[in-house]
Order: structure tokens, then sequence, then C-alpha cells
């Protein structure tokens, strides 16, 4: 208000935009706003369950998507946001939206999937991610046989609208299995618990 600039206006006038920029939250932001952040190819990551929590609002998702901004999905941290589920990030993102605009057809399953995947490859500079020879196998595998998701008549409302990181069978990362069949490979879970109780008893108050 004393400059005559917003956060996004001036961010641009430094210079910011000038190389690929990511961009969190942008909750308040104002149509104006939108399609400069699509001029400048700017990526949103939003984060609806860290702004709910806090009660800052929520991204105008639905509006940055038809100003043609490339709109990816995170989780924030833990101080913000207790758990770091993706699946239940795309449910947020989908229900939030339909609510504020009253519309049950706002950011629907698909697109809030693609938000959760090619647009952040996207962002990151990975280009269309795909299942082929010479690709890079990072794959996350999900279970739609659980008590929550049948019967999946479509596999992409089951997926955010029903499933939970417990359905989550196994992850792959460059082809190296990180979570097979449900057990973790690369690191001790019982190990990791037992530290962070131990090492909270240290910093913890009374």
């Amino acid at each position: 208000k004393n400059w005559g600039h917003s956060p996004v206006t001036a961010l641009d006038d430094l210079g910011v935009f000038s190389v690929p920029t990511i961009a969190a939250h942008c909750v308040h932001v104002s149509e104006e706003e939108m399609r400069l952040l699509a001029q400048r190819s700017v990526t949103v990551v939003h984060c609806p369950k860290s702004n709910a929590k806090l009660g800052n609002g929520h991204a105008p998702v639905v509006s940055l998507l038809s100003a043609g901004v490339n709109v990816a999905l995170g989780t924030d941290g833990a101080a913000s946001n207790n758990g770091q589920d993706m699946l239940e990030e795309m449910r947020m993102a989908s229900l939030l939206q339909k609510a504020a605009l009253e519309d049950p057809t706002a950011l629907p399953a698909r697109q809030v999937a693609r938000m959760a995947t090619e647009n952040g490859a996207d962002a990151l500079g990975m280009g269309a991610r795909r299942i082929a020879v010479g690709e890079d196998a990072d794959i996350v595998l999900v279970s739609l046989d659980g008590v929550d998701t049948v019967p999946a008549y479509e596999p992409f409302s089951a997926l955010v609208y029903a499933a939970h990181a417990s359905d989550v069978t196994d992850v792959l990362v460059a082809g190296e299995f990180l979570l097979r069949d449900g057990e973790l490979l690369t690191i001790d879970e019982e190990r990791v618990k037992y530290e962070v109780v131990n090492r909270l008893g240290s910093i913890a108050p009374n």
C-alpha cells in the first residue's frame, strides 16, 4: 500500500520472475496478478491443508488455472500441516474449491491429480512424465481394492475422494523400490520412531 505495489508486482519489478520461479500459496492474488503470473510462467504451489489450518484462506485455484497459471500441489511443512499426505492434499484442494465456488464440478478429480503429478514435474523442469522404455521409473502404486475405495467405478475419483496413505503399496524412484508391498525398504521405521520419541524428551517442556 505504501509503495503502490502488491507482492506479485513488486517481485516482478525486481526481476525475480525473469528466472524460473515457484511461488507458494498465492492465497490473495488479484485477476491482474494472475495474468502476470501466467505471462511470466510462474508456477503456483497450492498447499490447501496448511492454508486452512492457519486460517489464511484459500487460493483461487480455478481462477489461476483459467488464467493459464501452472498450479501444482504441495503439503507445506510439518509446522503448519501435521500430515504430509498428498492424497489428503488432493482431496482437500478439490473440496475447498467446490465449497468456495458453490460448484460441485469445480476442480474435478482428474485435474487435481494432474496438479499433484504432471504440473509439479513441469515446475521442476522435468517435462512430461510417462511410463515408457528409457524413462525414469518414478512410480507410486495405489491399491483401490480396500474397503475405503471399493467399488472404484472411476479410478481418479476413488484416488482423490476415497483413498488414503495406507492404500499406497509401492513407491519406486529411478527404478528402485523405496516401499514394496507396504514395507519401507530404505529406513528402519521402528528405529526412526524410537529416536523421535527420545529426542523429543530433551527439547519438549516438562
